[in-house]
């Protein structure tokens, strides 16, 4: 195994700095067992049943379900450790958990749907809208393109792999769009807009402000449907969120440049601007730029941080739908803020090359990452081999910053 012997180099083994409480995102009670309310369903068992249903000696920490778990672990410097043995087990709820509700996400341009398990545990459900081989347009712009589920899969992977960490757990999943979206919906608005196409499929189109309408609607054979399935992050009543507007935000007009495009020295006023004239904050910046890039991701107009951390803490990769749509061409204007700035973290830059040898080369150890996927394969053979290309632009452009 490649990916095996990647996760065991030593450059993926660097210490994370050691975690005190008040780098902690939550902090919990020792002695509180995590207990499900009575319902109709055998998986909800009353508070007092879970007592009893506790083995001795299991510490409370034990009843917690996966999810729970997992927001409990994120901390100052990661979203999951490196050796995370909770990853296999909340990857395969994702993919396997019963879905006892589903309703549209509010927001965004696409439709997207909250699905919640029997543990309490809830997944961001982003439907399938083309095919695996389906390139994006070329006379598209980017902000009006599909987002694409196995983008998804694929980002939480690769983020995985560059060993940024910043990304929440993603798996493929086939859903039955009756009955788990249509026979359980609560969502007025999203149950009016299912109906059966003249092939027989099931189909549904939610409410929304670009892609919802029958034109745009999806569609089950007959009533399959893949997607994606993301870990939530905690609700941002019990742990906010600040949403910070990238400094290399595109325009998002079908004329206009952006300042960044216009001005060689951007990065100099940006250097100059809270929070980037102190910290991590344009280093981390930098590391979400390159990930882009190897996705042919042009649509991080925002990035999040959790607001407890302050300025010193990693930039959440959240929404990468967008990735994946073309592996024909590399969309160089991306990287544009490690061309500007020329500053690079030194461990990113010794996992870009070391993922540029064989032993480890990037598109072998991302198309391993993915195979016990669900949807496997997530993605087409021509995006790994865009991958190892774009990799060697991104080392390309290092080189001419070391030169200079």
């Amino acid at each position: 195994s490649k990916l095996a012997a990647l996760f065991k180099h030593p450059l993926y083994n660097i210490p994370v700095p050691e975690v005190t409480e008040k780098d902690k995102l939550f902090i919990i009670n020792p002695m509180e067992k995590f207990s499900l309310h009575s319902s109709g369903s055998d998986e909800w068992v009353s508070s007092s049943k879970a007592e009893t249903l506790l083995l001795t000696g299991k510490t409370a920490y034990d009843t917690y379900p996966t999810w729970l778990k997992f927001h409990i672990g994120i901390n100052r410097y990661e979203l999951y450790p490196r050796q995370d043995p909770l990853l296999p087990t909340l990857l395969q709820d994702l993919a396997t958990q019963r879905i006892v509700s589903s309703v549209q996400k509010s927001g965004g341009t696409q439709l997207k749907l909250i699905m919640t398990f029997p543990n309490y545990g809830q997944a961001l459900f982003k439907p399938m809208k083309q095919t695996r081989d389906q390139e994006t347009p070329i006379d598209f712009f980017y902000f009006s393109d599909f987002e694409r589920h196995n983008a998804e899969i694929a980002a939480f992977h690769l983020d995985r792999i560059l060993d940024f960490r910043r990304i929440p757990p993603v798996s493929g999943r086939l859903i039955n769009i009756t009955k788990e979206i249509r026979d359980i919906t609560t969502d007025k608005k999203l149950a009016k807009t299912f109906f059966i196409s003249p092939a027989g499929n099931v189909c549904f189109y939610g409410e929304c402000s670009y892609y919802c309408s029958t034109e745009h609607a999806l569609c089950g054979k007959p009533d399959r449907l893949e997607g994606s399935m993301a870990a939530l992050l905690p609700d941002k009543t019990l742990a906010k969120r600040r949403s910070w507007r990238s400094p290399w935000r595109r325009s998002y007009h079908k004329s206009k440049k952006a300042e960044w495009e216009l001005n060689p020295n951007y990065c100099a006023q940006v250097r100059e601007t809270p929070p980037y004239d102190s910290g991590h904050r344009l280093l981390n910046l930098i590391d979400m730029t390159i990930l882009d890039f190897l996705m042919g991701n042009m649509d991080r107009h925002h990035y999040e941080t959790f607001e407890k951390f302050g300025n010193d803490t990693f930039l959440l990769h959240l929404d990468n739908g967008r990735g994946f749509g073309t592996h024909s061409r590399d969309e160089l204007s991306i990287l544009a803020p490690l061309q500007q700035c020329c500053s690079i973290k030194k461990s990113t830059y010794l996992r870009l090359q070391l993922l540029a040898t064989q032993p480890y080369r990037l598109s072998d150890v991302l198309r391993e990452a993915m195979a016990a996927d669900p949807l496997a394969p997530v993605l087409a053979e021509p995006h790994l081999q865009a991958l190892d290309r774009r990799l060697g632009k991104v080392l390309v452009a290092v080189g001419h910053c070391l030169a200079r």
